[in-house]
């Protein structure tokens, strides 16, 4: 079998419209994990994705008359793309069926690319169901996304140049899995000229298809599929990439969404590229295989198999980044209710600890809830450390940095209306963003107003951003504001604000 596909890769139809992706060293990685750590840069090519080399090598083993009744699909969006571009340097129409879940920015390349679009289902296997209705209904040619020899054989000169770019040893190659075409080419290439080489697949926890599958030592179909990582969105692995994986495929590794968000940023800082979040997905493994195996002063290859992300995906990578290295605690802490005690809470946390986040509400007058976010080193112990200085300074802590609720939703719905009259004005404050500026913002604010509510969120800005309650006597607010044009920061009254009146 593996001879069989070296030579249908060797032989595979790509580089007319595909590029050899350059594989780059991940320098800031390589040095945090005490290994090399090499990139395979498959986010470079035209449809930023490794898609086109399948699509384009089946177009082209496809016959005059299959072209002739035009050429249909069901993807995600990246296959989608190179199919398009592959149908558009061949004149043949292409119809191609993509889930709503599908990026725009991924459905708008395909249309520009003169593709037509059907928009149908919540997942890829309603999608593909829908297209192969049309193959009967109006007789295009099928071009599958990953279960088609020539797709895997596209898809494995992938390997074929890993192999003539890196020729010294390779402890492992880490592959993103969603219907398995691209790790079966890989596989297949790599394990006939070097079985030494471990290939290890990664999947998204809550798309595992090709784990559960060798868990059963059968294809299963998963009940649910989760579509962050919509490019592996795939609710079972394909029949013929099953075939390879199954004998030639060394582990499977799955990550958490938290994981990939920050595989994201790696890539990033390492270069420049902004991966989507199944792109991300083999560095994420590596990270994880690393700190499970041990592995040191190896060479480790993870492939970055695609770039197509909506630009808005973005602020949720972000803000899951930090939890997903573990460089952020969410806490829940009791503090005493009363003037001071804000400062004297931050004194603890210490100026070495950027304060992340700080969100807080009155409630009654004797304790006050506070959701704090603060970043801590990624080794686990920091956090722990954190922990026990506030309880040592006998503040009650409870640990949210694993609570999905917490994360999610609390952080943005903490708060609410008092049902203690509070004789609250409310200020929005802005200042330079340092580490040690919001206990300095503190301690500019004075202790003559006990504060009611606060909610700060450091976004990484230059500008960090707070609401601020104060509870002002009758005929204070004069003295207030006057005390606040005295120093530096800029404010603005925001009692009358309707949004503060209707929700807070």
């Amino acid at each position: 079998m593996l001879e069989r596909y070296v030579k249908k890769i060797l032989q595979a139809r790509v580089y007319d419209v595909a590029l050899e992706t350059p594989l780059s060293e991940a320098k800031f990685m390589s040095k945090r994990l005490n290994n090399k750590v090499l990139i395979k840069r498959e986010d470079l090519q035209p449809v930023y994705s490794f898609k086109i080399r399948g699509a384009y090598n089946k177009m082209v083993q496809l016959s005059q008359a299959e072209r002739d009744r035009g050429v249909i699909a069901a993807s995600a969006g990246n296959h989608a793309q190179g199919l398009a571009m592959a149908a558009k340097e061949l004149g043949v129409k292409a119809t191609i069926v993509m889930p709503r879940i599908t990026p725009d920015i991924k459905v708008q390349a395909v249309k520009a690319r003169g593709a037509k679009v059907i928009l149908k289902g919540d997942a890829f296997g309603e999608a593909l169901e829908h297209a192969l209705q049309l193959v009967e209904e109006q007789g295009y040619t099928y071009v599958p996304p990953y279960d088609d020899p020539d797709v895997i054989a596209g898809q494995g000169t992938v390997g074929m140049e890993l192999m003539h770019q890196h020729p010294d040893p390779i402890h492992a190659i880490f592959v993103p899995v969603g219907g398995g075409g691209l790790i079966a080419g890989v596989a297949a290439y790599v394990k006939y000229l070097r079985p030494d080489i471990k290939i290890i697949g990664v999947e998204a926890e809550d798309s595992a298809c090709l784990k559960a599958a060798l868990e059963k030592g059968r294809r299963v179909v998963l009940e649910q599929v989760g579509i962050f990582a919509e490019g592996v969105a795939v609710a079972q692995i394909g029949k013929e990439p099953f075939k390879i994986c199954k004998e030639y495929v060394d582990q499977v590794i799955t990550v958490t969404t938290d994981e990939i968000c920050a595989a994201v940023k790696d890539i990033f800082e390492d270069t420049r590229g902004v991966a989507e979040p199944s792109g991300a997905l083999s560095l994420a493994g590596l990270k994880k295989y690393v700190e499970q195996q041990g592995v040191q002063d190896s060479t480790l290859i993870c492939i970055n198999s695609g770039a197509n992300t909506n630009f808005d995906r973005l602020q949720h990578i972000a803000e899951r980044t930090e939890l997903g290295e573990k460089r952020e605690a969410i806490l829940a802490v009791t503090i005493p209710e009363g003037p001071g005690s804000f400062k004297q809470f931050c004194k603890v946390i210490g100026r070495k600890r950027m304060v992340t986040e700080f969100n807080y509400r009155y409630a009654d007058h004797q304790q006050a809830q506070i959701y704090v976010g603060i970043q801590v080193k990624p080794d686990g112990g920091d956090r722990e450390e954190l922990i026990q200085a506030l309880r040592e300074a006998n503040y009650p802590v409870v640990d949210l940095s694993d609570n999905e609720l917490a994360k999610l939703h609390i952080r943005h719905l903490g708060g609410g209306r008092s049902l203690i009259p509070l004789g609250e004005e409310v200020y929005r404050f802005e200042f330079p963003e340092r580490p040690g500026a919001l206990l300095n913002f503190l301690n500019h604010l004075g202790h003559d107003w006990n504060i009611s509510l606060f909610h700060y969120r450091n976004h990484g800005a230059a500008y960090g951003r707070v609401l601020v309650g104060l509870q002002v006597p009758e005929g204070d607010r004069e003295q207030v504001e006057a005390y606040l044009n005295k120093i530096s920061y800029r404010y603005w009254r925001e009692t009358e604000n309707p949004a503060y009146q209707l929700f807070l």
